[in-house]
């Protein structure tokens, strides 16, 4: 089944800070990670957007840093490309992966976002929490698109996190024990 994605995506109203909901768990990212975001900045060529995701495990930051650009240029669809380097602290190997925006609301304040095999699934907001029927509807959205959202696994915000510059670093430790499935 063809999953649809968002047309004529603005990045530029896209670009800023997203707090993740909810997600997948997946091998490259923390088990126990808190107040976990994502900020994306419209680079200057209008084309690309760096990304910066960070998390939170006892009290200390893990981030890495990447690029994301529209899959086919000439396509209006919000069909994304995103590459980090890896590992973390000594980042030599690229690893390109698919970002597909299912769905963003009119006010660009929720989104969806997946990709082709289904293994991926995030739900964003541009507030550490949720309305709990905005909730259900990405829920809803989801499973019209093939996703099993029985897998979906709320991401904790207790506290706002200090700023990225104000934080204790894991030095990419974070990384190593995700591999793992720590």
């Amino acid at each position: 089944m063809a999953m649809r994605v968002v047309r004529n995506l603005d990045l530029e109203r896209y670009a800023g800070r997203w707090y993740e909901i909810a997600c997948f768990p997946s091998t490259f990212q923390p088990k126990t990670g808190t107040n976990t975001r994502a900020t994306y900045t419209l680079n200057p060529d209008g084309a690309t957007v760096k990304v910066l995701n960070e998390t939170w495990t006892d009290g200390r930051r893990g981030h890495i840093e990447g690029t994301a650009w529209r899959a086919d240029p000439a396509s209006d669809e919000a069909k994304l490309k995103v590459r980090f380097f890896v590992p973390p602290f000594l980042p030599v190997i690229p690893v390109t992966g698919d970002y597909w925006v299912l769905h963003v609301d009119a006010d660009y304040q929720y989104a969806l976002v997946g990709q082709p095999s289904r293994k991926y699934l995030w739900i964003l907001c541009r507030q550490p929490h949720m309305d709990e029927g905005v909730y259900n509807e990405l829920l809803e959205r989801a499973k019209e698109e093939g996703y099993d959202v029985s897998k979906l696994r709320r991401t904790a915000h207790p506290d706002p996190p200090p700023e990225s510059e104000q934080s204790p670093r894991d030095g990419g430790l974070w990384w190593i024990k995700s591999i793992f499935g720590k």
